[in-house]
């Protein structure tokens, strides 16, 4: 199975030169230092910054230097800051080509649930909503099966959701995965040692398999 940091260096193949790149609390954060060589992207953050480089080393942070889930981390030459306000006109305007978010659970229909566990507290969902409102293409990072070992991806979500049919490919532990306009889950890759039987037991929503399935290349 995959690790966090493999699941985010598989998202970072999905990134063109040119992107202007939203990355989400959690998993996403970690896509910013596996950015291929050679590529352009900006990675901009929703509480006010264009530019965002990779997480500082351990001694060279600087605290008055955060993304939106409150880590420190650096800028790069040519980035730029600015209020919430603009951010998310940026945001609303569909200037960002891809959002990588992480999520609780996914539905076979592209449906999101990432911003609340019922009877657990929250300061709210973030900028969650507007972002799957307003993205042009999201690719979700997240783990395919929960701590007590069930599917993550369903037939139909059972946490309050935050976006409704706006899922375009999910990468996970074990598998990476379009999902489908008619829905269903279809699998493109499974991690290296993860077989196709492993993944349909572990998919609670429709899983689409057609011919061989080759495994995950982060090269």
């Amino acid at each position: 199975m995959f690790s966090k940091e493999e699941i985010a260096q598989r998202i970072a193949k999905e990134i063109k030169d040119g992107y202007y790149v939203n990355l989400g609390i959690g998993i996403p954060t970690l896509v910013a230092n596996y950015i291929p060589k050679g590529i352009n992207v900006v990675l901009q953050s929703e509480n006010g910054l264009l530019g965002m480089g990779p997480f500082p080393f351990e001694g060279e942070e600087d605290a008055d230097l955060i993304n939106a889930g409150k880590q420190t981390i650096t800028t790069l030459p040519g980035s730029s800051i600015f209020d919430s306000a603009m951010s998310f006109g940026m945001i609303r305007a569909q200037k960002v080509d891809l959002t990588i978010l992480g999520a609780m659970e996914v539905s076979e229909q592209g449906d999101i649930a990432n911003w609340k566990i019922p009877g657990k507290m929250v300061k709210g969902m973030g900028g969650a909503m507007d972002l799957v409102a307003s993205a042009k293409n999201i690719i979700v990072a997240m783990q395919h099966i929960n701590k007590a070992g069930e599917s993550k991806l369903l037939p139909k979500c059972t946490l309050p959701l935050t976006g409704v049919k706006c899922i375009k490919k999910i990468v996970t532990e074990l598998a990476v995965l379009d999902v489908l306009p008619e829905g269903g889950f279809k699998l493109l890759e499974r991690a290296p040692g993860v077989s196709v039987e492993f993944i349909r037991q572990s998919t609670a929503g429709k899983l689409i398999v057609e011919g061989e399935i080759p495994e995950m290349k982060l090269d």
